[in-house]
């Protein structure tokens, strides 16, 4: 097997490594990325094919998860970043979130399904990097991972992650506002 014929088979290897420890988070990270399915779908599909030509230069710097994370969550931030130049004032500060639930009395706001729509529906709302941490922290990466994953210090993740759970706490305790 030539050079390039290994490299390809390394980098399919690691691609369907990457998928079956970590697709699930590529899922959920794609539906707190992006609300509207079929965009949902395109940036899914555009995050494996990028975590595909990425193993092409991975050198095992980091773990597979960090790697799949770092990709995940690059190409997630530049989905927001267009749709941010698409419509500059469709995001907001944390302390400016306001999250109105409409649809449902607070007899059902014990319903799962809705807590959840609630919740990305908050998520939708805040600025790239802090839907970035927010996500990364539900799917249980600690302060230093985030940190390393973002660029930002562990110090900025955990004060970041403290005012978020503060707003969900608002606006999932007392009413809908935050």
């Amino acid at each position: 097997m030539n050079g390039s014929a290994g490299q390809r088979v390394r980098q399919d290897a690691l691609y369907a490594d990457a998928v079956a420890a970590h697709g699930g988070m590529i899922a959920r990270l794609c539906a707190g990325y992006e609300a509207d399915p079929v965009l949902r779908e395109d940036l899914e599909q555009e995050i494996h094919l990028q975590l595909w030509r990425s193993f092409a230069g991975f050198a095992q710097q980091c773990s597979l998860a960090t790697w799949v994370h770092r990709i995940a969550h690059n190409v997630g931030a530049w989905h927001v970043h267009c749709a941010v130049r698409a419509k500059p004032d469709g995001f907001v500060d944390l302390d400016t979130v306001d999250v109105a639930d409409t649809r449902a009395g607070p007899e059902d706001s014990a319903d799962a399904a809705l807590t959840l729509d609630r919740l990305y529906a908050l998520i939708w709302r805040l600025r790239p990097i802090d839907r970035q941490v927010m996500l990364l922290h539900l799917e249980g990466l600690d302060a230093a991972a985030c940190a390393e994953i973002t660029g930002l210090t562990p110090g900025a993740v955990t004060t970041r992650i403290h005012r978020i759970k503060a707003l969900l706490a608002r606006q999932f305790a007392g009413g809908n506002r935050p």
